[in-house]
């Protein structure tokens, strides 16, 4: 009998009602998302400027960017974000109330990434959008409030593209990334865990969601196996940031994520892992049914920064 908070039934009663993902169109659905998020009241902190930005990347293209600066003379710590949806789905929009709770709660900069999506943009180009996005964020830190300290975090897809991130960069040599956040991260794109199977239907996240994600996202099957879209399946890592990893305790990702945190600590990583008990997938940025939750989460993410960085400068650990 699985865990659940009344919050999750609650908004799992609203979710279960509306057709499976992998049933949809991925524009169409993007769409109706963009359309419904335009719609819906969000709640914006006093405390917290918001700026947009447009961040040049290697294809001569631009990717949209959007600050939350909080009060204040700085520096701050910067947090680069990227927003869940397999890829294939929502924007930053989608995070935006949950990045100015981050920003306004941990009195750090976080800068939201709107990288291209699949399938028009197959990897590995959202993986490259990341990647310029933290090296224009590394060159451009005076002009967001930044000081020393950079961080790379996201929520599903976008954990997964912050943890690639730090091992692309490592693999360049480029510049320091001190703390890695990953939110129920992908991590895996073979499937096989347990919780795939224990959490398939039912919980807002579907196992065949996750198969029509990765069916967008990658171009042959081989690619499921490379460590730039399933890190867990890198032969090493060694030399990566510290990271605080936070699974949801009834999801289809709970244990890669889970198996994640062991193989980085297994190489020397620091790693802080927490089990949101009676959570589900996506509770980060369903603020409408999880803005209790979304704050306790934040409070860790507080914790985990004092425990590594110290007015924008890394602190000895």
């Amino acid at each position: 009998m699985s865990n659940l908070l009344l919050s999750t039934i609650n908004y799992l009663k609203e979710a279960n009602q509306h057709p499976s993902l992998y049933t949809m169109d991925p524009i169409i659905e993007r769409e109706k998302r963009e359309i419904a998020l335009k719609s819906k009241r969000k709640h914006h902190s006093k405390n917290v400027t918001r700026n947009e930005y447009l961040i040049p990347v290697r294809d001569g293209s631009y990717i949209k960017a959007r600050s939350y600066i909080p009060k204040g003379k700085g520096p701050f710590p910067i947090i680069i974000y990227y927003h869940g949806g397999g890829w294939v789905l929502n924007s930053i929009e989608t995070c935006d109330e949950s990045c100015m709770l981050l920003a306004e709660i941990t009195k750090s900069v976080v800068l939201s990434i709107n990288y291209r999506l699949a399938p028009e943009h197959k990897f590995p180009i959202p993986v490259y959008d990341a990647y310029d996005a933290f090296l224009w964020t590394a060159n451009n830190r005076h002009i967001l409030k930044g000081g020393d300290a950079i961080l790379v975090a996201g929520d599903s897809a976008g954990g997964n593209l912050a943890t690639v991130v730090t091992l692309l960069n490592r693999d360049l040599q480029g510049p320091e990334i001190q703390g890695q956040i990953l939110l129920y991260p992908v991590t895996d794109l073979t499937f096989n865990t347990p919780s795939y199977e224990e959490f398939a239907v039912g919980y807002g996240l579907l196992k065949e969601d996750m198969a029509w994600f990765r069916n967008h996202y990658i171009k042959q099957a081989a690619e499921i196996y490379h460590p730039y879209t399933s890190p867990l399946q890198a032969e090493n890592l060694s030399h990566l940031p510290p990271a605080l990893i936070v699974v949801a305790e009834n999801d289809v990702l709970r244990d890669e994520g889970i198996l994640y945190a062991k193989k980085l600590r297994d190489f020397g990583g620091n790693v802080e892992l927490t089990i949101a008990r009676g959570l589900v997938h996506s509770f980060f940025t369903k603020n409408e049914f999880f803005h209790q939750e979304i704050q306790d989460t934040i409070f860790q993410i507080r914790t985990f920064l004092s425990a590594y960085i110290s007015k924008g400068k890394k602190s000895a650990s």
